[in-house]
């Protein structure tokens, strides 16, 4: 497994890649699966991913269960594919991140000898209020760079 820390520095792009030494079969289904995908991920989603859905997410660690969040199910392209949009760090409670525009969160898979090369992209930074921009990207930054790392760990 190798990563690519790298990071494409804007404010309105992050992007992370792994190699990961699995079948792309496998990744897809760790990807595509909500209940797998709340596996690695550590969420429990209401419903399956189809496209279109719009589902709650509950985070299930302890110190977090109190977070939830939605995901726009937007597209999926089997072990191609898998695109949602969301409210990027949207932790506060109480506070209505319905008001801001989603960002949108795509899943690329590609073989690669060995394996296969998951390119996760979140864009759209540049669209949430000045105010929450930076922590929403810094933090997301940083989620993607472990989440990676978390998803190989599931598969292989």
């Amino acid at each position: 497994m190798t990563t690519d820390a790298g990071t494409d520095h804007t404010t309105d792009r992050i992007e992370r890649s792994i190699d990961i030494q699995a079948p792309r079969a496998r990744v897809w289904r760790a990807l595509a699966d909500a209940a797998q995908f709340g596996a690695w991920f550590g969420v429990s989603f209401d419903g399956p991913f189809t496209p279109g859905a719009r589902l709650t997410g509950t985070l299930t660690d302890p110190d977090w269960a109190h977070v939830s969040f939605a995901v726009v199910v937007e597209r999926i392209e089997p072990e191609s594919l898998f695109t949602y949009r969301w409210h990027p760090f949207a932790v506060e409670p109480g506070v209505d991140y319905e008001q801001e525009p989603m960002t949108l969160v795509e899943f690329q898979l590609d073989e690669v000898p060995g394996g296969t090369r998951l390119t996760v992209v979140e864009s759209g930074f540049d669209g949430i209020p000045p105010e929450r921009r930076g922590i929403a990207f810094r933090m997301n930054d940083q989620g993607w760079a472990e989440q990676v790392r978390r998803v190989a760990a599931y598969v292989t």
